[in-house]
């Protein structure tokens, strides 16, 4: 399964003339391709910000229709397990998205591709101990031998809505915290440096 959404995302030029030869899909994988237009159409695509996030919310969308998934398997005649099957199948979709110009697709299929100014996403785990603010709020975690480290709070980040208020409820609670490597310009040190910015925060 994966590996079909890892070809979606690698080909999506390419989908653009699949879609022009397409035949007519068949029941399953007409209410699978309307079930996961909808499903795309309803992302906020202004939270989604790289192609890594991009592939991550059509996987969520697409694995949300596992059963539809299996249905449309056995209405072509293939087994699960035959990953080159699958893989048309899953082109196959993306083709119909495409065809019958889904929009939210489309979009999403844009920053699928974009590759530009990606950066990676890393993650650290460890308790939350508080919010520092120093002209930005930097959310403090510890891991289990103590060790202080601290990421900035730059965006609007998945979770965020946790630690608007009163924090004290996330006190010593286990964070999963997604952050990734920028470069600020700091007044007060009159200097640029590199801080990890969050993305996202999930409390374990």
């Amino acid at each position: 399964m994966k590996k079909t959404l890892l070809l979606l995302a690698l080909c999506i030029p390419l989908l653009l003339s699949t879609a022009n030869a397409q035949t007519s899909p068949g029941p399953v994988e007409q209410k699978l391709t309307n079930t996961l237009c909808d499903c795309i159409s309803k992302l906020d695509l202004s939270k989604i910000n790289n192609s890594e996030e991009a592939n991550k919310a059509f996987m969520d969308c697409f694995m949300a229709q596992s059963d539809l998934i299996v249905d449309l398997a056995a209405e072509r005649h293939v087994e699960m397990d035959d990953s080159e099957a699958m893989n048309k199948i899953g082109t196959g979709i993306g083709a119909n998205l495409l065809k019958q110009k889904c929009d939210g697709f489309l979009k999403l299929a844009v920053k699928m591709a974009d590759k530009k100014g990606e950066v990676a996403i890393e993650s650290t785990t460890g308790a939350f101990k508080r919010i520092d603010n120093k002209g930005f709020n930097y959310i403090v975690i510890a891991d289990n031998a103590g060790s202080q480290k601290s990421f900035l709070w730059l965006r609007e980040f998945a979770g965020s809505d946790k630690f608007t208020g009163a924090t004290t409820t996330l006190l010593n609670k286990k964070l999963k915290v997604s952050w990734q490597e920028i470069e600020v310009y700091l007044p007060q040190a009159k200097g640029y440096f590199k801080v990890k910015e969050i993305t996202a925060i999930d409390v374990l």
